[in-house]
Parts: structure tokens; C-alpha cells; sequence
């Protein structure tokens, strides 16, 4: 059965209820996003540090009080032109020298006794300088965001299945149990490698959490309201940001901060005891042939949007009998996995096409965060700038893809972030300070909104039966271009301009995949591979005179409506099986008027004969 036409509005629409289920489910993205962002205070080094002076390298006769703090410092640690003090190195002097001039023979060697930090952005204490992982051990840094990333991506496809599998509710209470478990374990790590396996384990949980919740949400809205209704969970993302550093500021040190980050997973555990604030997706137990509790959750929204089910005329009531007319008693719940995307065509070709653009519009960010740095190596300007953008970029959505379609607004994205990637390749070293900055928050904007909108078309366009499936897998490609950034720290930055020029030139080729994806807007969400597979590419450009017919003729108004004689024939059939009719049905005691058959047909044999006598 068509859910939009013959469900969706004979329950409601998307009415009070589905209102605040919607409502609801914007709290898990605030709860997700502020999880997430945690790892940037985490892993973010300090902008000043040293070795700590060891006296054990100094000469014997040496008085520190002597010297200054700062000449002490300038004595034991090399200075190195242009960043100050060095961040991994000491001076070695021989033991018997007495006489401290500038050519006093030394050597220089690593540091023996630790770092002194200046405080990170808003923490005391961070994974870097709590376990020192600084010169030698730096690669432990990009190390953990990629193996943060890897958890998110495991999430992504393995929960993303098992929300087609176990429903959206179930695999959402999983998710968030798991993560608040692991979220609390966080704190109490007391190595690198504890902290690096379960920030792996929250990341896959957290991933689950966002997945679910973005499903459910979005199969509870009709075509009109499911864009804004998403974007409203994008602005919950953007305000943990915007409160993510004040938090930071008074936690001061990390384990509080995870702490205070994992309570709210904590509080969503209460939507386990009340089903009403988070139900099960009616489309998708229609979807998977889970008749009896679809027919549950169904009464269940009726009665909510105010929909009334008493009489046996009301429409609610005639919608439980047409699904039971649609679907026998025997029927068996069937479900489906992303393996059966190579038995499809269309299905496979939009998955793939809208993880290439996903993958493009994560991956490039950090070639314009970098172009950033070159304009102000501050902390939170790089940091609220990216934040601005992607509010823009949610307000930019909202205002233009409702009217000019999903496929237009998803190509003029990536047209503008290939060419402002471009642009920044080819003349960065000719343009001044502010139109290289310009350039990147152009790009940063446009590239955001990309991967927003490819994920939102994705949702769109995939069919129930395996919408967890492909949406995961859409977003998992998100996480690996996120991953390609680390991949670059991890070697020093040494391959950042290859970098650049691979994510440029895939965003110019994806231009050319975009146009073949279908367009989405107005269009009921399809809910099986059969509905997926029927979705055709429109035209690019399309006159008012292709869609005039040859012959037109103004068609009257139809008197005929099947809804209303399905409900009359309905309420008939069910008012003619009552035990108390209104009135009393009795055989007649004398033989009918009319001949029986047997009459008829001795009648009819006995004509011929009178006809041939005469």
C-alpha cells in the first residue's frame, strides 16, 4: 500500500503527535554532536611548550640563582629561529666546566624529563599532555582520530543494517546503552590505549544513535515538512558546537568534560521507559510485512493525532480493514540487507554516487580550514568560523532546496566547492590575505552544505527496506574523507598539496555523476527495491511546452470515488455479519411468487410441444 496516499493522512498526517516525536528525536544530534566535537579539545596540542630542564645535564658548579626564569630556560633549551624555544630538545653540558660562556662546548639531546605545557584552548589537561604525546610520540595524536573515525564508519554500516533488521526503536535503545556505558568508561581510562579502544567503541555506538534517530524522524514527516524537520536537527548539532568551548572552559580538565558530555546519553536512556517519546516507524513495519504490530503502532497514532477509531464509518478504522484486505493472515516478515544492492541498478548507482559527493564534501573541509591558518593561527577562529559556515550553510538549504530540487542545489554545491578549490590551488600565492580567507569560507560553506544535502538526499531516495543500510554507507564514506585529514597530519602534512588537488578534481568529476541522480522533492518515500528501482533521472532542463499533451481536453469532475465506496462496502459488509440488526430477517411461510429454476425449465420444454400441436 502506498503510505503516503492511503495511510499517512487517514492517521493524522503529520500531525500533534508526530509533532513531538519530531521534537524528540533532535535531542540525540545534540547529544551525538557534542560527543563528537569533544575530540578536537582532546587532541588539540597546546601553542607553547618545552622540555623540562633536567640539572642533570648541567654543569656542576651551575647556580640557578644565577639566572633569571627566562635565562635559565635560554641556558638549558636550544632556541630555534622563528618558533621560539625548541618543543624536543635540551641542552647537554660536560660536568667540570666552571667558566659559563656562550662558547662553552655543548651538545644537544632529547628531552629526559617530560614537557611544560602552556594551557590548551579552554582545557588544563588534554590526551595530549596527560600522556606527553608530543615530538616522538605525535603520531599517536592523528593515530587516535583515525581510529575514532574507523569506529564511526564499523557504526555506520553494521547499526545502519540493524536498523533494518530490528526496527529504528531497537536499534536506537542499543546504541545509546552501549554509548553511555562507553561514554563513562571513557573517564576512567589511564592509558593511551584504553582511551584509544573505547573512544573506537563510543564512536561505532555514536554512530548508531545518529543513524536511528535520523530514520525515524524522517519517516514519520510527509513530503512537505521532512526537509525542514531535518534541518532543525542540523541547527541542535550546530548550538552543542557553539556550547562545546564554554563547557570546556569550566570543566578544565578532559575526564570531567567527557563526563559532563556523556549525561546527556545518559538522559536519553529515560526514552526506553516511554515508547511514546520515540515509537517504532509505522512505514517500516508496513515495509517489512509486520502486519499485527503495524496495525498497533497505526491505532496508536491515530489515537494520538486525535483521529477517531469508534465507529465502524470513521476512516481510521476503515484503514485497519483495507490492510487487512491487502495483506493475508499468513504473512511473513521478510527483511533485506545492503548485500542485495548488486541485484540492483538504479538503487546502486545512487548509493554510489551520492558516497562520492558525501566523501568530497568531508575530505575538502580540511583544505580550507588549513587556508584558515594562514590568516590567523588562533584557535577559535578557525573553530566559531567553521561553525558560522555550517549554520549558513543549514540556512541555505532550507531557503533554496524546496524550491529549486534536490539535484540543482546539490550540483550548484559542488560546482562552487570545485571551483573555490581550484581557485585556491592555482592562485593562492598571487591573492591577498583577505580573498584567500574569502575563497575559504565560500568553500568551507558550500562544502558543508554538500555533505548535508547528500546525506538528506540519500534518505530520500533509498527504500525502507534497506534505508539503514545505504544511509550508513553514505555516511561511513563521510567518516573516511574526515579520516583523509588525519592520514595527512599523521605524515607531517608532507602530501597536503596532492591532497588538495585529488579533492579538487573530484569534486569537478562529481559534477557530472549529480546529473544522474533522480529528483526527490514532493515525492513519496519509496519502501521497496521494486519502488527504489523505479525511480528514473529527469531531464536537466525542461520547457513548459514537453509536458502539454498533443490533444488537450478539460476533464470533468469524476463522481465516482473509490475511497468513499471501499468505506460504504466496508461498513456494509461489517454491519451485515452484527448479531443485533436493527431489524429481523424471517423466512416466508408461503412459496415465492416467482417460479423456481426447475419450474423454469419444465416451462420452457413444454412451449415447443404447444407450438407444434397447434
Amino acid at each position: 500500500m502506498d503510505f503516503e496516499t492511503k495511510i499517512y493522512t487517514r492517521i493524522g498526517g503529520y500531525g500533534r503527535y508526530n509533532r513531538i516525536v519530531s521534537i524528540f528525536s533532535w535531542f540525540p544530534n545534540f547529544a551525538v554532536t557534542l560527543n563528537l566535537f569533544c575530540d578536537v579539545f582532546y587532541t588539540l596540542i597546546p601553542g607553547s611548550y618545552h622540555c623540562k630542564p633536567d640539572p642533570a645535564l648541567l654543569p656542576s658548579g651551575f647556580l640557578f640563582s644565577n639566572y633569571s626564569r627566562q635565562g635559565y630556560l635560554n641556558f638549558t633549551i636550544p632556541w630555534v629561529n622563528g618558533s621560539g624555544l625548541s618543543h624536543c630538545e635540551l641542552y647537554k653540558y660536560p660536568r667540570n666546566v666552571s667558566n659559563f660562556i656562550d662558547s662553552i662546548p655543548k651538545e644537544i639531546v632529547p628531552c629526559t624529563r617530560g614537557w611544560e605545557y602552556d594551557q590548551a584552548a579552554a582545557l588544563q589537561s588534554n590526551y595530549v599532555t596527560e600522556w606527553n604525546l608530543v615530538c616522538r610520540d605525535y603520531w599517536k595524536i592523528p593515530l587516535q582520530h583515525i581510529c575514532f573515525m574507523t569506529g564511526w564508519i564499523v557504526g555506520y554500516v553494521l547499526l545502519g543494517t540493524v536498523c533494518d533488521w530490528l526496527g529504528r526503536r531497537q536499534g536506537f535503545l542499543l546504541s545509546v546503552s552501549l554509548s553511555s556505558l562507553l561514554g563513562v568508561a571513557v573517564c576512567l581510562s589511564n592509558s593511551p590505549v584504553v582511551f584509544l579502544l573505547l573512544r573506537l567503541s563510543q564512536g561505532a555506538m555514536l554512530a548508531g544513535v545518529f543513524l536511528s534517530s535520523y530514520l525515524a524522524r524522517l519517516e514519520l514527516c510527509d513530503p512537505p515538512h521532512r526537509l525542514m524537520v531535518e534541518m532543525v536537527s542540523g541547527f541542535f548539532a550546530i548550538a552543542a558546537e557553539l556550547l562545546l568551548p564554554g563547557l570546556a572552559v569550566l570543566c578544565r580538565d578532559w575526564p570531567v568534560l567527557q563526563a559532563v558530555a556523556t549525561l546527556p546519553l545518559l538522559l536519553l536512556l529515560s526514552y526506553w521507559c516511554c515508547p511514546s517519546v520515540f515509537p517504532e516507524s509505522p512505514r517500516w513495519l508496513l515495509a517489512t510485512g509486520q502486519i499485527h504490530q503495524a496495525k498497533r503502532c497505526l491505532q496508536s497514532f491515530s489515537i494520538r493525532n486525535r483521529v477517531c477509531l469508534g465507529e465502524d464509518i470513521y476512516p481510521a478504522e476503515n484503514l485497519l480493514s483495507e490492510i487487512d484486505a491487502e495483506y493475508p493472515d499468513d504473512t511473513q516478515p521478510f527483511y533485506h540487507s545492503v548485500l542485495e544492492l548488486h541485484s540492483t541498478r538504479v538503487i546502486w548507482r545512487n548509493c554510489l554516487i551520492l558516497s562520492f559527493t558525501m566523501f568530497i564534501g568531508t575530505g575538502i573541509q580540511y583544505c580550507f580550514i588549513r587556508n584558515l591558518h594562514s590568516y590567523s593561527h588562533n584557535f577559535y577562529f578557525s573553530y566559531f568560523l567553521r561553525v558560522l559556515t555550517g549554520a549558513l550553510g543549514c540556512i541555505f538549504l532550507c531557503l533554496s532546496v524546496n524550491r529549486f530540487g534536490r539535484r540543482g542545489i546539490l550540483l550548484l554545491s559542488a560546482i562552487i566547492t570545485g571551483l573555490s578549490s581550484l581557485l585556491l590551488l592555482a592562485l593562492t600565492q598571487y591573492l591577498r590575505g583577505v580573498l584567500v580567507l574569502l575563497l575559504s569560507v565560500l568553500g568551507l560553506l558550500f562544502s558543508q552544505a554538500l555533505a548535508m544535502l547528500s546525506v538528506f538526499f540519500t534518505s530520500e531516495v533509498m527504500p525502507t527496506v534497506i534505508r539503514g543500510g545505504c544511509l550508513g554507507l553514505v555516511l561511513a564514506s563521510g567518516c573516511m574523507g574526515m579520516a583523509a585529514s588525519s592520514m595527512m597530519e599523521l605524515q607531517n602534512n608532507r602530501g597536503y598539496f596532492l591532497h588538495h588537488v585529488i579533492f579538487a578534481s573530484f569534486a569537478v568529476l562529481s559534477v557530472l555523476s549529480i546529473m544522474l541522480l533522480p529528483e526527490s522533492k514532493r515525492k513519496p518515500l519509496p519502501d521497496s527495491l521494486k519502488d527504489g528501482e523505479s525511480q528514473r533521472r529527469p531531464p536537466l532542463f525542461l520547457s513548459r511546452e514537453d509536458n502539454l499533451p498533443l490533444l488537450y481536453t478539460r476533464r470533468g469532475a469524476s463522481e465516482y470515488n473509490p475511497d468513499n465506496y471501499s468505506r460504504l462496502v466496508t461498513a456494509t459488509r461489517k454491519m451485515l455479519i452484527k448479531d443485533n440488526l436493527p431489524y429481523k430477517i424471517v423466512v416466508p411461510s408461503q412459496s415465492p411468487l416467482l417460479p423456481s429454476n426447475s419450474e423454469v425449465h419444465c416451462i420452457l420444454e413444454e412451449e415447443p410441444l404447444r407450438e407444434d400441436l397447434s
